[in-house]
This record gives C-alpha cells, structure tokens and sequence, in this order.
C-alpha cells in the first residue's frame, strides 16, 4: 500500500482541523456519464465524491475509470482538504465516515499520520441524496434529437458531411430553403467551416438574424461581451460537425448505435440545437424543429447534388431548384421544397464586412487562415533541443530530410526542435501533406485568446510553401513550464540565426512517447523561425460559433 510523502503530510499537517465529521464514496454513474478511456473508448465513469457532513457542502468530486484504485479516493480527498469546491476553507477533518471495509482500511493505513479517525457505517445518507440527485438529472436529460427522427436526420447529416459545401463556399454565400413546412417559411443557410477549424450549416429563420449576427460580430472588434451577446441573439437551427470528440457528449443513449457508426466511419460528432434570443443556445432538437432540420437537410443535400461545383468563393450565381421531399411524419405524402442561392445577399455582406476593414484574408470571417486539421488529434507536441551530435547524425539517416536554405553555426545548446509524435499511418500522412503543400516554409508562436474564458495562449503555427497556416500546439500563456520552453527556444533561434527545425516520429505510445529512437524519427524539416510580427496575423481569438 502507497503512503504520503513526508513533506506532504507535513503540509496537511499545518492545515486547521474542523470540528466535522466527511463523508467519502466512490459510486458507478450511469451511462449519461460516460468517460474516455486510455485508447479513446467510452467507458462509464464512477464518481468519488467527500462531503463535510456536518456542514451539508460537497467538498470535492472527480468522476474516474471503473479500474482505478483506491488511491483515486485519496487523491480526491487531499482536494477536499487543501483545495475544496464549496467556499469552505481548507481543513482537515476530525472525523471519516465510509461505508465500503477495503475502502475504510486503505485510509486508516494511508491517514494514520494525521490524527483523522477512519469509521465504517452501513449508509451514507449525505451521499445517497446527492448521488439520487445526479441520476435524476441524467434520467430528466432531453436527447439531441426525438428518438423516432434520429435514423433519418443522422442519414440526411451523412449526406451533407459528404457533401463538404465548406471546401467550396464560405459564411457568406447565403442558401435559401423555403420550406413552408409548420411555422418556418423559409431557412437562410450560412455554410461553416472553410476555416478548417468546425464544419455545420447555421439555418436562420429570418435574413434579419443573420445580417445582424454578421454586424455585430464585425462591430464588436475584440470585446467578448459584444461577441457572446451577438452569439446569443442569434435566430437559428444549426448542425456542426465536431472534429475534436473529446469535448462533444460522451453518451447519448437514445441516438445509439447510429452515433457511434457515423463517429466511427467519419471521424466527426455531429451535434444539433437551436439558437434564440429568449432561450439562448440549445443542444436539442424537439419534433418539430428536428422535422424542420430533416427537411432541410434533405433539400440541401439535392441542390448540392446537383449544383454544387457551379458555387465557389469567387463565383456564386443565382442558381434555383425544386424537390419534393418525403413528408416526416405522414407516409406518401411529398412537400415541394425551393432551394436557391442568394448571389445578392452575399455581396451584400462582402460589402459589410468591407465597410468595417475586414480584408478577405482576416481570421474568423471568409478566407482559410489558421487551419488545424493538419497534426492528428491524438499526436504528442512538444518544444525543445536537439543534441548537435543526434542532429547531424539523423540529417543523414531520417528517410525525409528537407534542408536549410542556407548554412548556420552549431553554437547553441542544441538544434531548436517542434517534436510531432503518432501513429506510423498517421506521421506518413503528415509528412506527404506537408510535401504536398510543396514542403514546410517557417514555424511561428502567435497570441490567441478564448474571449469566454479569458485564457491567453502563444499558438504553435506551421506555414507551408502554399501559404497556409496550420496549428500545431496550444499552450497556455502564462505556464510557466512553457514560458521557459518559450525563453531557451527564442535563445537557441538566435544562435541559429533563425534556423530550426520539424521533427515527425512514430512510436507515440508508452516509453517512446516524447523521447523517439532515431529510428523512430521519419522526417527532419529545417525551416525559419519567424515572429509573430513577421506572420502579420495579430493577436487570434476563439471565434464563439457553436463551440
């Protein structure tokens, strides 16, 4: 059995015991609340949670792998002491209480330094109530979609991933769907995704919603609480497909295996919701509105089917058609749907982006700048040196070298180095769409900010010989491991004058993970190092779309 350091029961040591009795449990959730595995799968959680008993407040909870240990309770239990959820300052208990044996041994064994008294009793009725409460929420959990919809929407959703319109239209270039179908006449579709960075169609009920969203985002420059209030006031259905799984619902249940297949096959999660002034943002879909979106879909689907590679950025003519579309909910019925490009509408709202001194090359608005589909999700990043000696070595040895333009000295402590660690399939595919972008030009750090977090960050960027951006790495500004990171690599560029390099390897699971063999190493890229003045994009914020 694991004990404390000394130095950390020292610390604990020094807190004030309260006069109080906790309770600690660990509990299976339900399958609403689903984590993700080591390898990616979803697996259902168990919850650990401590409670102060005696002043009726959650102290701490951490929702952890069926498989953990028991240490997993203790870790959660050292949070409840120094650093606790609930306003209660830190403290130590005098008294646990715990209604699992092995549980209330381990603790007795693992706490015997700090004077806390370890009981068993039968029921915790604390935790009863607020794990009732929990199960209760998940089970009143409204899906994403009415259960008897989901097969068609999902299948409709299939058909427009495949579609891409992203790849050929941007924000701007405005779809008509009149559906006449309930109590929407007529949907005005704005395509997302061109920027690489989150695909969906946002489907408004009124060209007035989205001229004004389009205004008001122009208008509020910087300001987050414009952009959020603009976010908001928006009129709209939507459908966005989530290329980063791990912050889209872990489970849903209703929508079953179908989810699953179309994550699985696609790669992406797609989520659907509305959006209204009096309601604000949404996840879910009742019958009507995912009527409406199936509808839609279905619609859009037969025109892109038909005209979609007459539509692009540069050219966007008025083009109509006409469909008859199976009726929802009454079998043999058919609607005629009218779907048209709205070449008018879009140079309107060129002109307005215009007028505000937005350039076509601006973030967040029409043309690709900062893409982050390059560098697969799960790959290892990191930032540091390079030995001179495993340097020159690997020059002749790495089976894709591309060298420096021009020759520099070897003074520094080693080569700057951006390490970009998957699977082998993976690295390959990297290294050929860097060729295919004729090659790697220069590696940059350029600010960013989230605007609802207020988290600032220094953003890894590559820029390839075609003149496009991608992201690589996101690292919290004022980390101070990063920051000095940052300070060596600024120092090694200098004595490089300029120069450093890419480095993509295989091997990115247990031991070789941040540390690949040279035979591990697949490709050495030696590029620029270039300011964030240099790049010219200023300072980058999260755009507040449907993220």
């Amino acid at each position: 059995m694991s004990a404390l350091n000394r130095s950390t029961c020292r610390r604990l040591q020094k807190l004030r015991q309260a006069p109080s009795v906790w309770e600690g449990d660990r509990r299976v959730l339900s399958s609403d609340f689903a984590i993700r595995g080591e390898a990616g799968e979803r697996i259902q959680g168990e919850c650990v949670l401590w409670v102060d008993g005696t002043e009726g407040l959650v102290r701490a909870m951490d929702v952890v792998p069926p498989d953990a240990g028991h240490e997993a309770v203790v870790r959660t239990l050292l949070q409840a002491m120094e650093h606790p959820h609930s306003p209660a300052p830190p403290a130590r208990p005098q008294k646990i209480v715990v209604c699992d044996r092995e549980i209330q041994f381990f603790l007795r064994g693992v706490l015997q330094d700090l004077d806390i008294v370890v009981d068993y009793v039968p029921e915790l009725p604390l935790i009863d109530e607020i794990f009732q409460g929990l199960q209760g929420i998940a089970r009143t959990h409204p899906p994403q979609l009415p259960p008897e919809l989901v097969e068609p929407v999902l299948k409709a959703a299939q058909s427009i991933w495949d579609d891409a319109p992203w790849e050929l239209l941007d924000e701007e270039k405005v779809i008509a769907v009149e559906l006449n179908y309930g109590d929407v006449k007529t949907l005005y579709v704005s395509v997302l995704g061109m920027l690489g960075m989150e695909f969906g169609l946002l489907m408004y009920r009124s060209l007035d919603s989205l001229k004004t969203f389009r205004q008001r985002v122009l208008e509020a420059g910087e300001s987050s609480e414009e952009l959020e209030g603009a976010f908001l006031d928006q009129d709209c259905l939507y459908i966005t497909f989530d290329q980063n799984d791990a912050d889209s619902p872990l489970s849903e249940p209703e929508m079953g295996s179908l989810l699953a297949e179309f994550v699985e096959h696609n790669g992406v999660y797609p989520t659907f919701g509305n959006l209204h002034p009096l309601e604000g943002m949404r996840p879910v879909l009742y019958d009507e509105e995912a009527e409406t979106v199936l509808l839609a879909l279905t619609a859009l689907h037969r025109f892109f089917n038909s005209h979609l590679e007459r539509l692009t950025v540069e050219g966007f003519p008025k083009i109509t058609g006409r469909y008859r579309i199976a009726h929802p909910k009454e079998a043999g019925q058919k609607l005629t749907i009218k779907v048209s490009s709205l070449p008018d509408i879009a140079e309107e709202l060129a002109e307005m982006s215009a007028e505000a001194g937005f350039s076509d090359e601006m973030p967040g608005l029409t043309m690709p700048v900062l893409r982050n589909d390059l560098i697969p999700e799960d790959a290892f990043y990191s930032l540091g040196a390079m030995p001179w000696e495993v340097f020159n070595l690997l020059r002749s040895t790495v089976k894709l070298h591309q060298e420096a333009k021009t020759d520099f000295p070897q003074t520094a402590d080693g080569f700057p180095v951006i390490l970009i660690q998957t699977s082998r399939p993976k690295a390959t595919r990297l290294i050929e769409e860097i060729q295919a972008a004729g090659g790697l030009r220069a590696i940059c750090f350029n600010p960013g900010e989230d605007p609802f977090s207020d988290e600032r960050y220094d953003l890894g960027v590559l820029q390839t010989e075609n003149d496009e951006l991608h992201l690589f790495g996101e690292f919290v500004e004022d980390d101070p491991v990063h920051i000095q990171a940052r300070k060596k690599w600024d120092q090694r560029c200098k004595k490089t004058k300029g120069n450093c390099g890419l480095v993509v390897a295989k091997g990115f699971k247990g031991a070789s993970r941040g540390n690949p063999s040279l035979n591990d190493m697949l490709a050495l890229f030696e590029v620029r190092s270039i300011s964030s003045n240099e790049l010219g994009l200023g300072s980058l914020q999260l755009m507040p779309f449907l993220d």
